[in-house]
């Protein structure tokens, strides 16, 4: 599994996982039933440490993007994408929320807003 941890983030590594990985379900790059690394695999292949990769593990199952099965493994959960993609949308409706509500306080353009929604939306190809 590609991942990517950058150590100068300040979001912590166990997040940095847990976010790619939920990615990766919501774009169905990993599929309903799909089995995951374990723990010890992927923390051997990122060079981290067990407690760092359970953690990850634990808030997605926490989540339900997975479900772990003792003995067995731990897989991507049944949740339905679409359910799954209509959670997201709705944090991203909140989130533009305050921002707007922000911009209208401070007297920021609709035209400004947008603008700085597209240079961050672009940064991140």
């Amino acid at each position: 599994m590609n991942i990517i941890i950058s150590n100068s983030s300040n979001i912590p590594i166990y997040e940095q996982i847990k976010e790619q990985i939920k990615s990766k379900i919501i774009s169905n790059e990993l599929k309903a039933g799909e089995m995951l690394p374990s723990i010890r695999s992927l923390a051997k292949d990122l060079r981290i440490s067990v407690i760092t990769t359970k953690n990850a593990y634990e808030g997605l199952e926490q989540e339900g993007y997975v479900e772990t099965i003792v003995a067995k493994g731990t897989y991507v959960a049944n949740k339905n994408v679409e359910i799954i993609r209509e959670e997201q949308l709705q944090k991203v409706e909140n989130l533009i929320d305050t921002a707007v509500s922000i911009a209208k306080i401070s007297k920021i353009s609709k035209e400004e807003l947008q603008s700085m929604i597209d240079i961050l939306y672009e940064e991140d190809k």
